[in-house]
């Protein structure tokens, strides 16, 4: 059974900077579409916020409508009735009964200049709700057309670079696959904490690039030496020597282009 080959750390220093290169480069993509994906969901919150409003509305329109129709119903009803007491008053045997049917004539006519009254606050309220829902529609349809051009301004970066995106993505797990779970670990840790998300960086005129702290010569001959992995002391990015780095960008450049 043939030995597994043993990687040096000089592959273990290439592998990390390749994969800090193409994500990086995804980075950069992302950077690319900036705070559009945001801006999007906040425009479709905001336009779904006022739809709900608008239904709302109308749902309250609806409902004095409805209130209306009862209203006229109970007018035709208590007309009727007060048409019934007046034949009654034909018939009527003594001044009990008169003033009783009278009494009842007047409060049917109560009745119908109450749900008159009525009928005209539903009345008000749904003008003045009408011209609540044209003031909120045209708002509707500023909000929504300026997110159909936010969407299309999101789409067309889209297209140019999401393929791209998703070819590195896959890229990225191909190399994480090829280098310790334990480095893996440490790559993604320090990425997590610093701001451009740089973890493994190139020594450029004799500081840590990122944070450009000076390195003192005997660390950077370590470092250009490649036999082992030394992180700066400032920032704790691993750190690999200008020629490695120069030498891995070419590599991954050609990569990139296919990609």
């Amino acid at each position: 059974m043939a030995k597994k080959k043993e990687i040096t750390v000089e592959e273990k220093l290439r592998a990390l900077y390749d994969l800090q290169l193409i994500d990086t480069r995804i980075d950069e993509i992302r950077n690319v579409r900036g705070e559009l994906p945001l801006e999007v969901e906040d425009l479709e919150n905001e336009v779904e916020g006022l739809n709900k409003r608008l239904e709302k509305f109308t749902d309250e329109i609806s409902e004095h409508n409805t209130q209306i129709k009862t209203l006229k119903n109970n007018i035709e009803v208590a007309k009727e009735t007060a048409k019934k007491y007046e034949a009654n008053l034909k018939n009527v045997r003594n001044n009990r009964e008169y003033n009783s049917i009278v009494k009842e004539q007047e409060y049917q006519e109560l009745e119908i200049q109450l749900s008159e009254k009525r009928i005209k606050e539903f009345q008000a309220k749904i003008e003045q709700t009408n011209l609540t829902i044209e003031e909120l529609q045209e708002k509707i349809a500023g909000r929504q057309a300026h997110l159909d051009s936010k969407k299309k301004e999101l789409n067309d970066i889209l297209s140019e670079t999401q393929k791209e995106e998703e070819a590195l993505l896959k890229k990225s797990e191909e190399f994480e696959k090829n280098i310790e779970k334990h480095l893996i670990d440490a790559y993604k840790r320090i990425r997590g904490n610093v701001k451009n998300g740089l973890a493994v960086v190139a020594v450029d005129r004799g500081a840590s690039g990122g944070s450009y702290f000076t390195i003192p010569p005997q660390t950077q001959m370590e470092i250009a030496s490649r036999a082992k992995i030394i992180t700066d002391e400032h920032s704790g990015r691993i750190l690999v020597d200008a020629q490695l780095a120069d030498e891995e960008k070419e590599k991954m450049d050609k990569l990139f282009h296919t990609a």
